[in-house]
């Protein structure tokens, strides 16, 4: 990545940021009394790249964006307050009849419509809620911070806030932009999470290089990101690009391709950053960097294997410098590397130097541990590659939401 950004954080925006783009979030009953419809539209048929579950439990709306992911795409319709997931050929059905009243409600094609569903599993559609919702949620589409927002929100379920970032490019040839929506709290982990995320881009680009880039940036975010280690059925991240960003070609040979490339992964980075520290119950958000690796892949498989054991995330929530288990969970991961080699540092403070214990204050340590963010660094001295990825500690509260979450 370069030194200097070349764009700018635009506040309080997200999906309508980019040309040619509306949205629209409305109510319909699904949630009590909350948002959990929403539209998203393209003004200029759009490529569509995206990342879903490797969970082999996937819920409709999965198989059915995958199905149009290479389609020309025009409008996402999400709901939330029910994941359509083990519905079997009815939540197929309902699908599909969902991308069928979108593209009625717009103008468009049902194999121009993507679909996302996440809540409950197991439960039958709404349909006649949906349907409805479907209809208010296309007619209430605008661009702006309100409609930004009101996507936002309905596409939450046990979130406590919105999770929406959107940036903009000035360059000699004209300006684009990029923006993002997300959802996720709980029954996080790769690959990917329970989450939403839905980008927007008003640049021109193949679909074959925008899924490229978005898988890339999906892995140094959304796939290094664990609240507690569950996968969900009903994952998917997609982004939309339309080309209504005159004079903005990214193109393998363009000059703003490593730029485009650099915003994409911030930004989804940001958008996993917000789902972690909004984890359910969490007290403690644990950035992890793993450095001297042999390649990425196994980085962040070592990181996950740290950030999911749930005897590190009751330590941390423990405020407790147990670096014991943090090796232990390294041990286990499947990586192969050498045990007597391994440097761990918590916050400023060494732990651990060539895999036995240093000594270090444990009052100073506690200072380090009592924050909400805490830095962990391992470096392995077999590479030069290292991951970053993010996790929580596991508290209480998280087993209390979780076991009232159906009630």
């Amino acid at each position: 990545m370069s030194g200097q950004k070349q764009w700018e954080k635009v506040e309080n925006r997200s999906i309508t940021l980019a040309k040619g783009f509306q949205a629209g979030g409305i109510a319909a009953g699904i949630k009590n009394e909350k948002k959990d419809i929403a539209v998203i539209y393209s003004e200029k048929e759009a490529v569509a790249a995206g990342v879903f579950t490797r969970n082999q439990v996937k819920a409709a709306p999965v198989y059915l964006c995958q199905e149009h992911l290479e389609n020309p795409i025009q409008a996402v319709v999400i709901n939330s307050g029910n994941a359509n997931a083990c519905t079997g050929e009815q939540g197929t059905k309902d699908a599909r009849l969902m991308a069928e009243k979108t593209a009625e409600a717009t103008g468009l094609k049902p194999g121009e419509v993507m679909v996302s569903s996440t809540g409950v599993i197991g439960v039958p559609m709404p349909m006649d809620k949906v349907i409805g919702g479907i209809v208010q949620a296309a007619a209430a589409l605008g661009a702006g911070e309100e409609y930004d927002l009101a996507a936002a929100q309905a596409i939450m379920t046990t979130d406590t806030v919105t999770k929406q970032t959107a940036f903009r490019c000035s360059t000699n040839d004209g300006e684009f932009h990029l923006g993002g929506i997300a959802k996720g709290s709980g029954m996080i982990c790769p690959n990917m999470a329970t989450m939403l995320a839905f980008l927007t881009t008003d640049v021109k680009i193949e679909r074959s290089l925008l899924q490229e880039l978005f898988a890339e940036a999906s892995d140094k975010s959304f796939n290094s990101i664990t609240v507690d280690g569950d996968t969900s059925t009903n994952d998917t991240a997609l982004i939309l690009a339309n080309g209504l960003a005159e004079g903005i070609e990214i193109t393998r040979e363009s000059k703003y391709l490593p730029v485009f490339k650099e915003m994409l992964i911030e930004l989804c980075q940001e958008l996993a950053r917000k789902i972690v520290e909004d984890g359910e119950g969490i007290t403690k958000v644990i950035t992890l960097n793993i450095r001297g690796l042999t390649d990425e892949k196994s980085g962040r498989v070592m990181a996950l294997s740290v950030l999911n054991s749930p005897l590190v995330k009751t330590a941390f929530y423990g405020e407790d410098a147990n670096w014991g288990r943090i090796l232990a969970a390294l041990g286990y991961s499947g990586v192969t590397f050498d045990p007597d080699k391994v440097d761990i540092y918590i916050g400023p403070y060494q732990v651990a130097a060539n895999g036995g214990s240093v000594p270090f204050s444990e009052e100073k340590m506690k200072d380090v541990l009592k924050k909400r963010d805490i830095p962990v660094l391992i470096d392995l001295k077999n590479g030069q590659d290292e991951v970053t990825a993010w996790g929580t500690d596991m508290s209480h509260e998280y087993i209390s939401i979780n076991a009232d979450y159906r009630s």
